[in-house]
């Protein structure tokens, strides 16, 4: 089921640099945030892919779930999620995440999964299912995804879940189109591009949000094209952070990237129409999503209502 095993030889891993190192979490938030997660038999992606915010996230009591298990049947050389044969789908794992959201209070709530290839939908059903389950019971909460590729099933999947009606539709590029081979070797860039092209066709009214890392030995002017080619695609909102070395097992980090050159990259990418623009060394997919949800939305309320006065 994989396409490869990840790194044969394990790569050192550099010493970061001072601006990307955060503490320890230890806020009674952060250990309340643990245990519901435990309780309710819920894995997230915060956990699974070792994300360096989950201190500051669970202190505040904002957690990216991950549906459809833990286990996944891809090994992408920058992933930590564990790679295998996953568990059959758990038909309460929608209810306990909308019981979740609402002991937590979520206004916004961020949900992701890995890849089932195993799965006839690639698990497009229960992410419907979990949308479905967090209007009937936390109507008020805003919904975002973060979906796999569905690979060579995602017309059906993508036409499923858009019905249903997410706030906002994300899906990670991850990389520049060079890359892929090496990083994220089961995936196609263009395939996935064409995945967030379709949310827009078949619904104009869903933002949609894509995201890379940077610091894999990309070009600046091979960035420059992705989100030339998101923008082609009428994305809405373009998250940038470093690629951090997960395990020696992993694909290395070529290089920190400097927050003055995320501010170039933000201050481009904005050039270029986006809506909302999250870069910095340590944003990741879901990193004050919440707060970044409610600015992309003011952004095309005020964009809508300029268009509207140009025509009067």
């Amino acid at each position: 089921m994989n396409e490869i095993s990840r790194i044969d030889t394990p790569q050192p891993r550099q010493r970061k640099p001072d601006w990307i190192r955060v503490k320890a979490p230890t806020s009674p938030g952060y250990v309340e945030t643990k245990k519901l997660m435990r309780e309710k038999g819920l894995a997230t992606v915060c956990e699974e892919a070792a994300c360096p915010n989950i201190g500051e996230c669970w202190s505040k009591k904002h957690a990216t779930v991950m549906i459809l298990g833990d286990t996944c049947t891809r090994a992408c050389a920058f992933c930590n999620v564990k790679t295998g044969m996953p568990r059959r789908v758990d038909p309460l794992e929608p209810m306990h995440l909308a019981e979740a959201a609402a002991e937590m209070g979520l206004e916004h709530i961020v949900i992701t999964s890995v890849d089932r290839d195993d799965l006839p939908d690639g698990g497009a059903s229960q992410f419907v299912k979990v949308i479905n389950e967090l209007r009937r019971t936390t109507p008020d909460t805003t919904i975002e995804i973060l979906t796999p590729d569905f690979r060579n099933k995602h017309e059906a999947a993508v036409a499923a879940i858009v019905e249903a009606r997410p706030d906002v539709y994300n899906h990670n590029l991850e990389t520049v189109p060079r890359l892929y081979p090496t990083i994220r070797p089961g995936a196609r860039y263009y395939a996935s591009l064409r995945l967030l092209e379709m949310v827009k066709r078949l619904d104009p009214s869903i933002f949609t949000k894509s995201g890379i890392m940077v610091g894999l030995g990309e070009e600046r002017l091979e960035v420059h094209q992705v989100m030339d080619d998101m923008r082609s695609a009428d994305i809405d909102f373009l998250t940038m952070g470093q690629y951090l070395q997960p395990t020696p097992k992993h694909a290395k980090v070529m290089d920190f990237v400097t927050p003055q050159t995320f501010n170039a990259y933000a201050a481009i990418a904005r050039a270029k129409g986006f809506l909302q623009v999250a870069a910095s060394p340590l944003t990741r997919s879901s990193y004050h999503a919440g707060k970044d949800f409610a600015e992309m939305r003011a952004a095309r309320e005020a964009q809508l209502a300029k268009a509207a006065n140009a025509h009067a």
